[in-house]
């Protein structure tokens, strides 16, 4: 069976943007640590252990296909100067997984890859509460806490 090199660049794509996110929210849960905000801190470990196993769920995909994962296009931490700014960034990142998934799930449809298209359909919703999570929080920050910095 021939490579599909849409999907395989999909996957590596959702493989970046999984990576980073793991590797922001890390950031974001010491920096949150620093400042003395345990709650915050332990809601941005929660999402490295979301997005870890997202990143499992990609890994798997891309060696049940015989290609190595490869994360190497990581996007850059942003950390916020705020517990607002940092939630406001996480929005952009949640957004651009949910754009990316919701294109990925309608080519693997268009092409009847129904394997493919439930992984990314799962990631999706995943991202999606992610996304309604970020607005709660940010809908009952007290004035004091989002201005930290």
């Amino acid at each position: 069976m021939a490579m599909d090199p849409r999907l395989l660049g999909y996957l590596n794509r959702a493989l970046d943007h999984e990576m980073a996110a793991v590797q922001q929210y890390m950031a974001q849960s010491r920096l949150c640590d620093l400042w003395g905000m345990a709650e915050y801190c332990a809601h941005f470990r929660q999402d490295v252990i979301e997005e870890l196993g997202h990143v499992e769920t990609l890994m798997e995909a891309l060696l049940r296909l015989g290609m190595p994962p490869n994360a190497t296009r990581l996007a850059p931490v942003r950390l916020g100067r705020s517990l607002e700014e940092m939630i406001a960034i996480d929005r952009v990142l949640e957004v651009d997984a949910v754009r990316l998934y919701e294109e990925a799930a309608a080519y693997c449809a268009r092409v009847r890859d129904a394997a493919h298209q439930a992984i990314f359909e799962r990631i999706l919703h995943d991202e999606l509460q992610h996304l309604q999570d970020l607005d709660k929080m940010s809908a009952s920050l007290p004035n004091k806490e989002a201005r930290h910095a």
